[in-house]
């Protein structure tokens, strides 16, 4: 297309809002104020974050890479994480089950934004078993467990009429008070991690970041650039 028809606008201004206690001179991320343990300092961090009230802080960004190349991203929750890793479910025949299965490595990114921090979290990523799965889907409230079922995830739908259709049909196959089974195409997937860093916001761009990445066994824990 001819750019003129598009002229560029001013350029973008991002202004924060009013100064929060995570803005202000606190010392920052030092190395001396971490845990040894990436699992022991995500765990300090995330319990801030729901202290703070941040929206749903177990939100988090996954992103993989299809068999092709393309770099996809999209937002999860985590449900669980452990010294083994981070948890989350999804449909297995989705975009992000077709891009695990073809490239088995991810990022998980937490954006806690109001608090001027960022976790990022890279690892090569396992399917966990229908034995594993499935605690977790017979905890989830039975309206989720249905839509499973009814979503064939990111594939395309001739309307919203045909996703509701879909799900009334399954309420009356399980109606309630019969359980719903866990579908074959939908499960969790563990990402075990080999670098983890934290990212804290600091004033005049010059942020802290702080890599831990694994080595010899262990974790040996970087300064970035910011």
């Amino acid at each position: 297309m001819d750019d003129a028809q598009y002229p560029a606008g001013p350029p973008v201004q991002w202004r924060s809002g009013p100064a929060t206690p995570y803005e202000v001179d606190d010392g920052g991320l030092r190395e001396d104020m971490v845990a040894a343990d990436p699992l022991v300092q995500f765990s300090r961090w995330l319990a801030d974050a729901t202290a703070a009230a941040v929206p749903q802080p177990n939100a988090m960004v996954l992103a993989t890479v299809s068999a092709s190349g393309q770099p996809r991203a999209r937002t999860v929750l985590l449900k669980q994480y452990d010294p083994g890793g981070f948890v989350f479910y999804t449909n297995r025949t989705s975009r992000k089950g077709r891009d695990l299965a073809a490239r088995p490595l991810a990022c998980l990114l937490f954006p806690w934004h109001a608090m001027h921090r960022q976790v990022i979290i890279e690892g090569a990523v396992t399917a966990l078993t229908t034995a594993q799965s499935e605690p977790y889907f017979r905890s989830r409230p039975r309206g989720s467990q249905l839509g499973a079922w009814a979503s064939r995830q990111s594939s395309v739908v001739a309307s919203r009429a045909e996703l509701d259709d879909r799900y009334a049909e399954l309420e009356r196959r399980w109606p309630p008070g019969e359980p719903v089974p866990m579908p074959d195409f939908w499960g969790g997937y563990l990402l075990a991690p080999h670098a983890v860093e934290f990212w804290q916001g600091r004033p005049d761009r010059l942020h802290d970041r702080l890599r831990y990445r694994r080595a010899d066994g262990g974790w040996v824990i970087e300064r970035l650039a910011p």
